[in-house]
């Protein structure tokens, strides 16, 4: 009787080099790389998204201040725009009193509407 080889399995085919390991080395490679994208993709969404958002519209608001308009500084200070350069805004902020602020440190801008919702608010 001669020696013949058991049969192999079909993973371990002659001209196949690729082991149970190596298979299950690859599922957890795809696995890690799958687990990873969707860890970018929630950072993207949650963080940078959001704070690409929040400079666009600080640089629409900066770029259609005027003179005239009533805005509120980072800091709370409420003031009329009474005249602008490139780089910074001089706010009345009452009586008088005039403040040299940088255009980045504007919060917000007043309209119109805004105002009189405030002084409806004020009144109630």
């Amino acid at each position: 009787m001669g020696s013949r080889p058991a049969a192999e399995p079909p993973f371990l085919m002659e001209g196949t080099h690729m082991t149970a390991s190596v298979l299950a080395q690859q599922s957890g490679n795809v696995t890690f790389l799958i687990s990873l994208a969707l860890m970018v993709a929630i950072f993207y969404f949650l963080l940078i998204r959001p704070q690409q958002k929040r400079a666009r519209q600080q640089r629409q608001l900066v770029g259609s201040l005027a003179v005239g308009d009533e805005v509120v500084t980072i800091g709370g200070m409420f003031g009329t725009i009474q005249a602008m350069d490139d780089e910074s805004v001089t706010l009345d902020v009452g009586s008088g009193t005039r403040v040299r602020f940088l255009k980045q440190a504007i919060a917000r801008k007043f309209v119109q509407e805004d105002l009189e919702e405030q002084e409806a608010s004020e009144e109630s």
